[in-house]
């Protein structure tokens, strides 16, 4: 055998086998079951769809009706859920666990769902409006009283200290004697407007201070003529 027969043998025998009859028959089977189960699939999908629309028009055609739950299902059932009731115009939530009892229910836009009840839902608990109407009010009351009690606690404290005000121009006693008490009022926790004022005159005012620069012109000229006699000595 020469070269070239040798070449185009090994290439022939590389080559993989045609299928058997039996081998096609068994690939068409195959392709064909496919397809039916895909359409199976597709028909149950859409049949499924078909009846969340229909239970979903019956509830809307409901006077009385304020809300409607489905029973547990998968992810994508309930995502068929979801789509059908948002295009109906209606507000839906999920509850329970999921692969448990994961469910969800749907409201009219009218009747939709306080805080409260969603709350109830998500613990599994039946809502009671009278119940929870209760524990709002309950609630409200509380937050004021603690407001109340924060307000009489807070007592607000003077922010002049009127000794310390007078003193640089009178002197630490005249200061003393003329600033005016202050004390807290018993009753709304804090000094008022009108005890807070100085009723001194400007010319009260006047007076003292030319008292207090005629004692300390006094005292200083005292101490001087006390030095010079002490130096005369």
């Amino acid at each position: 055998m020469d070269l070239l027969g040798s070449i185009l043998g090994s290439m022939d025998a590389s080559k993989p086998k045609p299928p058997s009859e039996k081998e096609r028959l068994m690939k068409k089977k195959q392709k064909e079951l496919a397809v039916k189960l895909e359409e199976k699939h597709r028909q149950a999908k859409l049949k499924f769809r078909t009846k969340v629309e229909t239970q979903i028009n019956d509830f809307l055609k409901q006077e009385n009706g304020q809300t409607l739950k489905f029973s547990a299902m998968d992810n994508y059932h309930r995502s068929v859920v979801h789509d059908v009731a948002e295009v109906a115009g209606l507000v839906t939530f999920s509850f329970g666990e999921e692969d448990v009892d994961r469910h969800i229910q749907v409201w009219k836009k009218e009747f939709s769902p306080c805080e409260g009840e969603l709350a109830s839902l998500r613990r599994g608990e039946e809502f009671d409006p009278v119940k929870e109407k209760l524990e709002r009010e309950e609630r409200e009351w509380r937050e004021k009283l603690e407001v109340e009690r924060s307000r009489t606690l807070n007592k607000v404290a003077p922010k002049t200290n009127y000794q310390e005000k007078y003193e640089h121009l009178i002197g630490k006693d005249s200061a003393l004697e003329a600033a005016r008490k202050t004390e807290t009022n018993a009753q709304y926790g804090m000094v008022s407007a009108e005890q807070k004022k100085d009723r001194r005159t400007v010319e009260d005012i006047q007076a003292q201070l030319r008292d207090k620069k005629r004692l300390k012109v006094d005292r200083e000229q005292e101490e001087e003529g006390g030095r010079e006699q002490e130096e005369e000595g």
